[in-house]
């Protein structure tokens, strides 16, 4: 544990105490009537193989491989082993079938794995750090061609959703564990690391990671393939400018990529943060990253400089045209029941911005459905009379 430590922190001072020190202040072992006891976590990270198998056989990881078109595994391993050492196996495994995609990015080759390193390991780090060990099922990690499952003891821990479960901070159901791991510099910071692995995940073009909640235990399922590599291209281009992201503006921008708009609420929907919270992610995406425009009332799409970087200019200037040609309709009917409508209240009624509403308005004009009443900040509008001028 001491190398591991040195290896990853070298600014750390804790490797330098003796080993009754080190394991104090990780507080793996605690002193009872002045003899030393190993803790629950203890036991998990010091243990020997026969003291976790007799006092802790749940602990258990049980990792299985299977091939491509087959049902049943290919190979099984059991461990029952210390923490730190059955992390570093399930790594090696991982790692030897991590495959490299590569990518062209204008003149440069993007080398693309399979799955993060960063995503799995956290994925990992999180089943051992809120497994339920009072459960006697195991984590059960399933290596597939194209997809890994990894299978968890316990449920969510309390206050965590599908809904919610890149936003909210939780605390772990094993907290002196996740502690170990933080002091060792397994993970950077406490939390759950979800946000890692679906900004990293979707980030690369690749869909969402899948929790699935059941009785007694939750499953992530990760995917391997690259779906959506313009989306991938884009991101990485904007980094290079020195764009960074936000897991909550990843899951907004691919929800846009998607479904071209997003509303509102559904942004706050796919970020899983309040409408308030959200409102300051999207004017973040207008006004410093120039990658969103609002457009008919509390919709957004994408600029028309994003659309020429996924070479989609028509479908930019398509969707811009019926969002206009509605702002159209819906001012001809406000004009049918009221005489008159200013700019200010075009913005109002069509959620459009001040330059989109005088060219609408101007476009009306030209059309002869309406005319001009006024001039400057007092002018209004109404509907154009046949042989009126």
């Amino acid at each position: 544990m001491k190398r591991k430590l040195q290896a990853r922190d070298k600014d750390s001072t804790l490797y330098n105490l003796d080993d009754i020190s080190f394991l104090k202040d990780l507080e793996l072992i605690e002193l009872i009537n002045e003899e030393i006891k190993l803790t629950v976590a203890g036991c998990l990270f010091v243990g020997t193989e026969n003291a976790i198998s007799k006092y802790l056989p749940q602990s258990e990881i049980i990792v299985l491989t299977y091939k491509e078109g087959e049902i049943e595994y290919h190979k099984r391993i059991e461990l029952k082993v210390p923490l730190l050492r059955a992390l570093d196996r399930i790594q090696q495994i991982f790692e030897d079938q991590n495959n490299i995609k590569n990518i062209q990015i204008g003149l440069f080759k993007l080398e693309v794995l399979d799955y993060p390193m960063n995503v799995f390991q956290e994925a990992l780090l999180n089943a051992m750090t809120h497994r339920d060990y009072e459960s006697l099922s195991s984590i059960i990690i399933k290596f597939y061609p194209n997809e890994i499952h990894i299978e968890n003891p316990g449920s969510f821990p309390e206050g965590i959703s599908n809904k919610n479960i890149i936003s909210h901070q939780s605390t772990p159901r094993n907290k002196l564990i996740a502690e170990t791991f933080q002091k060792l510099k397994y993970v950077q910071r406490s939390g759950q690391g979800v946000d890692i692995i679906f900004k990293d995940m979707l980030s690369l073009g690749k869909s969402a990671p899948d929790y699935t909640l059941y009785s007694n235990s939750v499953q992530l399922i990760l995917r391997s393939s690259t779906e959506d590599i313009e989306f991938l291209k884009f991101i990485t281009k904007e980094e290079e400018k020195n764009n960074t992201f936000s897991v909550q503006e990843i899951c907004i921008l691919k929800y846009i990529k998607e479904n071209k708009k997003i509303t509102l609420a559904e942004a706050a929907e796919v970020a899983q943060i309040s409408h308030q919270s959200v409102l300051v992610v999207l004017n973040d995406l207008i006004q410093k990253k120039n990658i969103i425009q609002r457009e008919h009332k509390n919709s957004y799409m994408f600029t028309h400089r994003v659309y020429a970087e996924f070479d989609d200019q028509i479908e930019y200037f398509k969707d811009k045209e019926f969002d206009e040609t509605k702002g159209e309709v819906m001012i001809l009917e406000y004009l049918s029941k009221y005489e008159f409508i200013t700019r200010r209240e075009v913005e109002r009624l069509c959620g459009f911005s001040t330059t989109t509403s005088k060219r609408i308005l101007k476009s009306l004009r030209e059309k002869n459905k309406i005319i001009l009443i006024g001039q400057s900040s007092s002018s209004k509008y109404k509907l154009k009379i046949e042989g009126y001028d």
